[in-house]
């Protein structure tokens, strides 16, 4: 009889392998970090071989602590970065070239090129997105532009292409798959049709015959050989989506925020993709089976516990990622200082990759306290920025934000989120909820859960902050992180 469902959990800085009991509780959870290769200034690459063999140790790894084998689970559910980009060998199962990472921004000349006939939106009735180097569909054309041979080779269909989701599905089963979430993030995706577009293709010179077959978030695709031998792999959602449906966000105008080495906020829009006109990405949220597909509205922000891990490893202001609370507790407020971490350029709602990072405001009474609470506060006011967005685009006020990811765990960051917003922030009981968005979207598929209302009933508030700051304050505050946000603009020529 099984007992668990299980996620693999490919993350940007880690992979993890987690599983769930039928209350969506954690029973055991394995976790290996893999590293970032920065080749040049603006370039993030990710050794996909290291990932494939850190997912088989974490497989491995939480087996073993749960003291339990392939017998006991129902199936298996994968959730990935979205957007990191990989083309390997069909018949050696070689990469051909390091995944690109979503933060990657290399790409920005095929984009400005493309942007040049039509403008960044061009694309966006068809595709929900803007022309951005976040996207997968310019890293395959600079995959098969710079690799020698990549190009014939991939017209001849001896290449494929894959963002993590397919990469690790198509080592565990043999399947070439992808799940419209992912999809959706590569600009060649239709949004209403949800298959691959002939004129999408044409235009970034990407050939049909490297790319995946489009299937649903919740149905088998194949079964997992070695570790899980015979164990049905039944769930893929990208990383936001996943923890959307791991929220239990199913009904149009509930949002969450997910905090990570990004900051993404997603709405569920219903069966029609809504679109933005406030600088938001339309995108898929999910699609179960047969049902219809799931549209949600995204506010994607490149940088947030990134900036923490940059203060830890390039600054050495802090040991470790968790000293930061206490480090910013040591001042009052920020000091008049505002962080702005264009690292990457800046995502929604501006969308300009020639954005660079600023610290604005600086005298020399500021200390490195002061620094850690400006960088806590930025990933509050990015968000706050999407939120408003948000709103202007569905007409709809959020009362409450769900929140998950690492950094929920920030009293302090959590309280001054809820602060900026004027609205309640809720953590739920489990807060690994990107995971759990796999492992239910798998568990459905093979009836381990039987539908929305069994998932909506394990779904619990752990705390919740509520806003306690005057409206002046907020207000001034706020002000002053617009001002700031400008000093990015048009820095790289």
């Amino acid at each position: 009889m099984t007992k668990y469902v299980a996620a693999i959990d490919q993350g940007t800085t880690s992979t993890r392998f987690i599983l769930f009991d039928h209350g969506g509780n954690v029973v055991s959870v394995d976790q290996r970090e893999h590293q970032q290769i920065y080749p040049k200034p603006g370039w993030v690459e990710h050794d996909a071989l290291e990932v494939w063999e850190n997912t088989e140790q974490v497989m491995r790894g939480a087996l073993k602590k749960a003291k339990c084998s392939a017998a006991d689970i129902a199936a298996i559910g994968v959730t990935n970065q979205r957007e990191t980009t990989l083309v390997w060998d069909k018949q050696t199962g070689m990469p051909i070239y390091n995944a690109i990472v979503w933060q990657d921004t290399r790409t920005d000349g095929i984009c400005n090129q493309l942007a040049n006939n039509g403008g960044q939106d061009r694309l966006r009735s068809k595709t929900g997105l803007p022309l951005a180097t976040y996207f997968s569909g310019p890293k395959i054309k600079w995959i098969l532009d710079h690799v020698e041979g990549a190009r014939s080779k991939a017209e001849k269909g001896e290449l494929l292409f894959g963002n993590m989701d397919t990469w690790i599905i198509w080592n565990l089963t043999g399947r070439h798959v992808t799940d419209v979430t992912n999809a959706s993030r590569t600009l060649l995706m239709d949004l209403n049709t949800l298959n691959w577009d002939d004129e999408l293709l044409n235009l970034l010179d990407v050939p049909r015959a490297i790319l995946p077959e489009i299937r649903s978030s919740s149905e088998e695709y194949g079964r997992a050989k070695s570790i899980l031998e015979g164990v049905p792999v039944a769930g893929d959602l990208g990383d936001q989506q996943a923890a959307l449906f791991g929220q239990t966000c199913y009904s149009a105008g509930e949002a969450k925020n997910t905090y990570g080495t990004g900051c993404f906020m997603l709405m569920n829009m219903g069966e029609i993709p809504v679109p933005s006109k406030s600088g938001l990405l339309t995108t898929l949220g999910y699609k179960i089976g047969s049902q219809k597909a799931v549209y949600a509205l995204e506010g994607s922000i490149a940088i947030a516990g990134a900036l923490i891990q940059w203060l830890r490893d390039n600054l050495g202001i802090i040991e470790k990622s968790a000293d930061i609370e206490p480090l910013a507790r040591t001042v009052e407020d920020n000091g008049g200082i505002y962080f702005v971490p264009a690292f990457s350029g800046l995502y929604a709602p501006y969308w300009k990759s020639d954005a660079r990072g600023v610290i604005a405001g600086m005298t020399r009474y500021v200390n490195k306290g002061h620094i850690a609470r400006a960088a806590l506060e930025a990933t509050a006011y990015q968000t706050c920025e999407v939120l408003d967005a948000m709103e202007q685009d569905s007409g709809v006020k959020l009362k409450t934000l769900k929140v998950d990811g690492g950094m929920v765990f920030n009293e302090l960051l959590m309280q001054f989120q809820a602060d900026i917003l004027d609205v309640p922030v809720v953590r739920p009981r489990v807060a690994e909820t990107t995971a759990l968005g796999a492992a239910y979207a798998a568990g459905l598929a093979v009836g381990f859960w039987k539908d929305y209302d069994e998932l909506r009933a394990n779904w619990g508030r752990d705390k919740e902050w509520t806003p306690k700051m005057e409206s002046k304050r907020r207000e001034g505050l706020y002000s002053g992180w617009k001002k700031a946000v400008k000093r990015t603009f048009d820095w790289v020529e």
